[in-house]
């Protein structure tokens, strides 16, 4: 008789992982583009050459049984594994082929990440780009992604990180002239708490906090938003303060281009904080081909005078 885990299927384990990660049947089904009947039958099949359950159905969600979680942490990294020797083993030596699936913060999708995966995409025609958008911190293994970008304080321990954009950021606050002559100029952080605030919120449902820092002295305030936009519809909240509509807080790179032409002008400047730029980041593991030619392009963009 065969050994039942020798008679698992590659597509079965990437569908049970899907499951996992997506904790649903239906949203798996929408994340591998095959329906929730085949995702249902699949599951059915590995438990059944296993001999053992791995999920638990509830209305309103699948979790992972004990040896469902066991089995996920094992077979993750080795699926990714073997998808990156696949794309690796479909490369010549001329040109880079496969899927780059990158999990992102919304943050990178205004102004840094874009231009870059333009000039990627020119240089390798063949490879495709899939680029998920989540604040929240995910297993990039687990969700089937090659790499993910955030900023330091949400990076995942044990990978490698190579900065991408920006070394320096900061955070800036602005009003439009037709505000700030409505409204007395704050002359203190906390004078903000009597302004109309635009507030930006991460998909995780945080706020993207309001932080303040001169010399010795930081602090952070939470006033109440007048209007409150998903980081994701980031330009919309610019627009509502370039309109007059209060004071935004945002990163200095998305506010300066409407601070040089006037349509905002910067509030407090001498409090506006500064931090790490993002960092794209992955396992310490054989790199697929299309992950390594992100980050051959990355170094370049770095040297160049464009690039940094």
């Amino acid at each position: 008789m065969a050994n039942n885990a020798e008679v698992t299927s590659f597509d079965n384990v990437r569908v049970f992982l899907s499951v996992v990660e997506a904790r649903g049947f239906r949203a798996a089904s929408k994340r591998l583009g095959i329906s929730p009947s085949t995702v249902s039958e699949k599951i059915a099949e590995i438990e059944g050459q296993l001999g053992v359950p791995l999920l638990t159905r509830t209305t309103r969600s699948v979790m992972p049984t004990e040896a469902g979680s066991a089995l996920a942490a094992r077979l993750a990294p080795l699926l990714a594994e073997a998808r990156a020797a696949l794309q690796d083993a479909a490369n010549s030596q001329a040109e880079v082929r496969g899927l780059l699936k990158l999990n992102v913060t919304g943050a990178v999708m205004v102004d840094i990440l874009p231009p870059l995966i333009d000039r990627f995409l020119t240089l390798h025609p063949h490879v495709r780009v899939e680029i998920v958008v989540e604040d929240r911190l995910v297993d990039i293994v687990a969700a089937g992604c090659d790499a993910g970008i955030r900023y330091g304080e949400h990076l995942a321990k044990d990978m490698i990180a190579v900065p991408i954009g920006p070394p320096v950021q900061g955070l800036a606050y602005a009003g439009s002239p037709s505000y700030l002559a409505r409204n007395a100029a704050p002359l203190s952080p906390r004078d903000l708490l009597l302004h109309d605030a635009i507030r930006l919120r991460f998909s995780t449902g945080a706020l993207v906090a309001w932080d303040f820092e001169r010399g010795p002295e930081s602090m952070t305030i939470d006033p109440p938003g007048r209007l409150i936009i998903g980081v994701d519809a980031a330009p919309a909240a610019i627009a509502a303060a370039c309109a007059g509509h209060g004071v935004i807080g945002s990163f200095k790179n998305w506010l300066d281009p409407h601070i040089q032409n006037g349509s905002l002008r910067p509030v407090l400047p001498e409090w506006w904080p500064s931090f790490e730029g993002p960092r794209l980041y992955f396992p310490r593991r054989f790199v697929p081909a299309p992950l390594r030619a992100l980050t051959d392009l990355i170094a370049v963009e770095r040297k160049s005078p464009a690039g940094g």
